[in-house]
């Protein structure tokens, strides 16, 4: 049974946030990515990760390659053994990288989903904000603006100090 490789994980985050198969997804990044910015970001980021993804399996099957049961690698090879094993490590850091990002991307998108599901809100938010004053309920009288705090040195009293 194949585990689950950090591309599989990062695939399903995506289709889940998005509701759609990868495949369509990845159709809709490159045609319109002006109307989904995080989701041509997320599809590049996931391309990234698919290509450290193949690196990862590349070292794996040439470190067991190279320590097989039964196998005694000659005195040359153990540099070999030493470079792939860090070529391995630097290639899962590099996944684990791209797949917090893509984390963050749909986190991103999630919290930016109650903004895209009611735009009029947002622009009476914004209106109410330009214009510099608090909304009202229709027919109500709004309160007078209160005077400005005057700022400046305080009087000095003139009781005993204790």
């Amino acid at each position: 049974m194949p585990t689950t490789t950090m591309l599989d994980q990062a695939t399903a985050m995506i289709e889940n946030a998005w509701g759609q198969p990868i495949e369509a997804l990845e159709v809709l990044g490159v045609r319109r990515p002006s109307e989904d910015p995080l989701l041509r970001c997320a599809m590049h980021t996931r391309a990234a990760l698919a290509i450290t993804d193949s690196a990862v399996t590349v070292h794996q099957d040439r470190l067991h390659a190279l320590s097989r049961r039964g196998y005694v690698p000659d005195f040359y090879e153990l540099d070999r053994i030493t470079e792939t094993a860090v070529k391995l490590r630097v290639a899962h850091a590099e996944s684990r990288a791209y797949l917090q990002a893509i984390r963050r991307v749909v986190e991103a998108r999630e919290a930016a989903a109650p903004e895209v599901a009611a735009p009029a809100v947002r622009l009476a938010q914004a209106a109410v904000a330009r214009s510099g004053q608090t909304p009202h309920a229709p027919g109500a009288v709004p309160e007078p603006p209160s005077p400005a705090a005057v700022v400046g040195p305080s009087a000095p009293t003139t009781g005993p100090r204790r």
